[in-house]
């Protein structure tokens, strides 16, 4: 079955979306509104995080829209958030994105659960990687972890409230766990195995997923045709 995964993954063309072709498109500066304000969290453990780390979270947005430009962060997504299955504050570094992607009949072709694992394999352990840049995130005991939200557009034209139906997994990373992934002791196939992922097909929720997982460079080696890199973008 990887096998099959894995070339339905080279069948993944991404799309960047027209702007990101402009000459010069790439100079300008990210949306700050990416950023969760810190008079929108409610609790005091939150809001020291915010403040402490409003560098750090001001680093990654200006990465991921540099660096990353096929792909779109939601708004209010970066930010300290407490999962909602853990009863006390605890507060996790949090980043959504939406990725822009050609249609492609062999990922179309791949039931959810695979499309999941695809997505999983190509954008979790970058995310991961790229929200703790900064050493004073995982230093920090406030940190309770990590949750990267994945968000596509399913491909069988399926509509709900005349819109296009997206497909999403919400993936729960401990800090523990996170790592023994960044340090070498574990591989992606681990970290998926251990990792909470929770999915939805649009608005219908599926419930805890069990993926498998593989090493995949491409966002390392993808580049956007006629795509002009701001020359002070740090993307190495």
């Amino acid at each position: 079955m990887r096998g099959s995964l894995a070339r339905a993954l080279l069948a993944l063309a991404l799309l960047a979306a027209p702007a990101f072709g402009l000459v010069g498109a790439a100079s300008s500066a990210p949306e700050e509104d990416r950023i969760l304000p810190v008079d929108r969290y409610t609790t005091d453990k939150a809001k020291v995080l915010a403040k402490s780390h409003l560098g750090a979270l001001r680093d990654l947005n200006a990465y991921i829209y540099h660096c990353v430009p096929w792909v779109e962060t939601e708004k209010q997504s970066i930010g300290f958030f407490r999962p909602k299955h853990m009863a006390e504050d605890d507060r996790y570094l949090s980043i959504r994105i939406f990725i822009e992607q050609d249609p492609s009949p062999a990922f179309a072709a791949l039931d959810i659960g695979n499309r999941a694992s695809a997505m999983f394999s190509r954008y979790v352990g970058f995310l991961l990687k790229t929200m703790t840049k900064a050493p004073g995130i995982l230093a920090d005991p406030g940190v309770g972890g990590f949750i990267t939200i994945l968000e596509w557009r399913k491909q069988d034209g399926s509509e709900q409230t005349g819109r296009p139906v997206h497909e999403t997994i919400a993936v729960y990373i401990a800090k523990p766990l996170a790592q023994e992934y960044l340090t070498g002791k574990i591989k992606i196939e681990e970290l998926a195995r251990r990792a909470r992922v929770m999915g939805w097909d649009g608005e219908k929720a599926l419930g805890q997923l069990n993926l498998p997982a593989w090493d995949d460079n491409f966002v390392y080696t993808y580049k956007v045709p006629n795509y002009k890199l701001d020359p002070e973008a740090k993307c190495s």
